[in-house]
């Protein structure tokens, strides 16, 4: 009898991060996505329906800060553990979502090995704790510093097949775009120069950010969504 799928719930209101980690969590065996929230208010309607074994939570939701949804998730929901996906690099932060009990930590950018060892590590921790009724204080100790144990992230250029809807020559083009300016761009002014719509070239080039090609700033006004710009990172090449 095969062993039940870990079920995830992603919780995040940038539609293109959302189907990136759909697409990679889909390449992890015993994995399955059975919903995307947007808000913190529509994930807590979607909990009382279903109930996934782990939320991929982002903390700068439209509504509600993820921190504040964490807790309630603690108050209401115990057996969903959380595993924070966010810009958000302050110490305070950090601080409540460790104090709130989340499994683990990933800053934006995300690095796809970082990603998927993350999601790998907790699929083994929930193994060790389902096939045991006690557990030594060896075995303790392997699963509270699973983090430094983690594998290192690949380096630029080590990803050796593409998720579904990345097409290889619509990739090539928007590099070969990038590495044509040193200046970094939103994803409007790539799609003018590319001639492509918005969507698609933001969905790109948040998949080069995620294999360490792309840097991504974000950047606060006073009204409206924080921008994001890009810039290309100059490959490193051997003699």
């Amino acid at each position: 009898m095969s062993e039940k799928l870990i079920t995830v719930m992603i919780v995040e209101d940038d539609e293109i991060a959302a189907r990136i980690y759909e697409q990679f969590t889909s390449k992890l065996e015993g994995f399955q996505i059975i919903a995307t929230a947007t808000t913190g208010k529509q994930a807590l309607e979607m909990l009382h329906v279903v109930t996934p074994d782990v939320l991929l939570l982002d903390i700068y939701l439209p509504d509600m800060n993820g921190i504040d949804l964490l807790r309630e998730v603690r108050k209401h929901f115990r057996g969903i553990d959380v595993v924070m996906i966010t810009a958000a690099n302050d110490v305070e932060t950090v601080r409540e979502a460790i104090r709130g009990g989340a499994y683990s930590y990933i800053i934006k950018p995300i690095m796809i090995d970082k990603f998927m060892s993350t999601l790998e590590q907790y699929a083994n921790t929930r193994h060790q704790l389902q096939q045991h009724t006690t557990i030594d204080q060896t075995a303790v100790d392997k699963l509270f510093t699973k983090a430094a144990h983690t594998p290192a992230t690949k380096t630029v250029g080590t990803v050796t097949s593409l998720p579904k809807g990345i097409d290889k020559l619509t990739l090539k083009l928007i590099r070969d775009k990038m590495q044509e300016t040193t200046q970094s761009m939103n994803a409007d002014d790539l799609a003018a120069l590319a001639g492509m719509s918005h969507s698609t070239v933001r969905r790109y080039l948040e998949f080069l950010v995620s294999i360490n090609e792309v840097t991504v700033e974000t950047f606060y006004g006073t009204v409206g969504r924080p921008e994001r710009k890009y810039r290309w990172v100059p490959q490193k090449t051997t003699k």
